[in-house]
């Protein structure tokens, strides 16, 4: 099944026994977005596939079958910032990224992510990202074009052979002594969304420098040597110095869905590394600045 408007279908398995008589019954207590109405129509159209071909609304239960459809979406706010395309080749596409905007599909997040807008934006139903960025981080996000070269990039990450560079906006205090390098354990939970520092041997290394200072603000470079979740948002946290924006550390805040305001002060600066494929040398650089040290009237206001 292709995917529609950017978007891959949902593929799902059937369990290996069950009481349904048909694959409809299995479906209507599987999805429970899924209305009889809505399902016989897209039974109707043929929009639920197996390998053997469409599903009707008659087709027995088959057990330990894979089956795929496009599911019905969530309603989104529509993120209004375009994605920048900073390079584009037969490989790679690398992209800096906006606020607010997810990397990949997760949750209510699905069209409204990099992932889907850039496969319909730019015609390429095969790209993935070598990496990804918290949806509240800006800045340079790189993608692979065709799926034999997927690995290759993705191990880059992985192996930790990919020099990152961001930028982050907060609190001035005179008294931390900069630069200095952070090791210390992050865990992160299912279903619990702040990520924790724990007791134990560290998984997440972030050197941290003084960039410049203002009117009780600093500039920090951050250079990440691992990519745990929401590392250097933990790390600039432990040092007293909470990112501007973040709506977790200290603190958990709800956004309101579509309320733009106020982003994450958090900024993926560069990304350089030997190609892979050509052995070059890459080196990608975002062309965004952060409102809080670029408008500080604006933020506040």
């Amino acid at each position: 099944m292709p995917p529609r408007d950017g978007l891959a279908p949902a593929r799902l398995r059937t369990p290996s026994s069950g009481d349904w008589t048909t694959m409809r019954a299995h479906l209507l207590d599987r999805i429970p977005r899924a209305t009889p109405e809505r399902l016989d129509a897209m039974l109707a159209a043929g929009e639920i596939v197996t390998a053997a071909g469409p599903l009707t609304a008659d087709t027995p239960f088959t057990p330990s079958t894979t089956l795929w459809l496009h599911r019905s979406e969530p309603d989104e706010a529509r993120v209004p910032f375009p994605i920048e395309v900073l390079h584009a080749d037969d490989d790679l596409v690398v992209v800096d990224k906006p606020h607010f905007l997810a990397t990949i599909p997760r949750g209510s997040h699905i069209r409204q992510t990099v992932l889907v807008r850039l496969r319909h934006e730019l015609g390429l139903p095969e790209l993935s990202p070598a990496h990804r960025l918290d949806r509240a981080t800006a800045g340079v996000l790189l993608l692979v074009a065709r799926p034999e070269l997927r690995g290759a990039y993705q191990t880059l990450f992985a192996d930790g052979l990919v020099a990152k560079t961001y930028e982050a906006i907060a609190r001035h205090d005179p008294d931390l002594e900069l630069p200095r390098t952070i090791r210390s354990r992050i865990v992160k939970r299912p279903g619990v969304f702040a990520a924790v520092t724990e007791p134990g041997e560290p998984n997440a290394e972030t050197r941290v420098e003084l960039d410049t200072h203002r009117d009780g603000l600093a500039r920090y470079r951050l250079f990440p040597r691992t990519g745990r979740t929401h590392q250097l948002r933990v790390h600039l946290h432990g040092l007293g110095v909470p990112i501007l924006g973040d709506d977790v550390y200290p603190e958990l805040r709800q956004r309101p869905d579509g309320d733009f305001t106020r982003p994450l002060q958090l900024l993926s600066r560069s990304l350089e590394f030997d190609d892979p494929v050509t052995g070059a040398r890459r080196r990608f650089t975002s062309g965004r600045t952060l409102q809080a040290w670029d408008d500080p009237d604006g933020w506040a206001g």
